[in-house]
């Protein structure tokens, strides 16, 4: 019997001004590989592009794994893990229910700015495309 492997994805937002210039970027890795996914939009908030990299994650990972997400944003974690109150970016909170249902998901806050590489390197994705919006 095979094993199913856990897909790791590290996920950030970044804004240059708020709203601003966004970029959001979702590093996936699984079966020894690593994925990287990115994009930006001209004006927008952090917190959309915080939601949108992990539903852009999601979107990209392979279907029937469990995966363990990693953001440090906490708006994004906690509201998935202690039930905080949705008052706004309804339409992305939809999506990311959607993807909820199609993946068993363990949602892990990591210190921002703290040395992990995988969230280093969202970051910096996050960061890059915002400068590009």
């Amino acid at each position: 019997m095979a094993t199913i492997k856990n897909t790791i994805i590290f996920t950030d937002g970044a804004c240059k001004g708020n709203p601003g210039r966004g970029g959001w970027g979702a590093v996936l890795n699984y079966d020894g590989k690593q994925k990287i996914v990115q994009g930006n939009d001209p004006k927008t908030t952090n917190n959309r592009m915080e939601l949108l990299a992990a539903i852009k994650g999601l979107e990209a990972a392979p279907p029937d794994r469990p995966v363990t997400l990693y953001s440090d944003s906490t708006y994004l974690v906690n509201t998935m893990t202690k039930g905080w109150k949705r008052k706004v970016n309804h339409d992305l909170w939809e999506k990311l229910d959607q993807l909820c249902q199609r993946y068993r998901i363990d949602w892990k806050w990591v210190k921002a700015h703290n040395g992990t590489p995988g969230n280093e390197l969202a970051d910096s994705i996050a960061s890059n495309q915002a400068n590009l919006a």
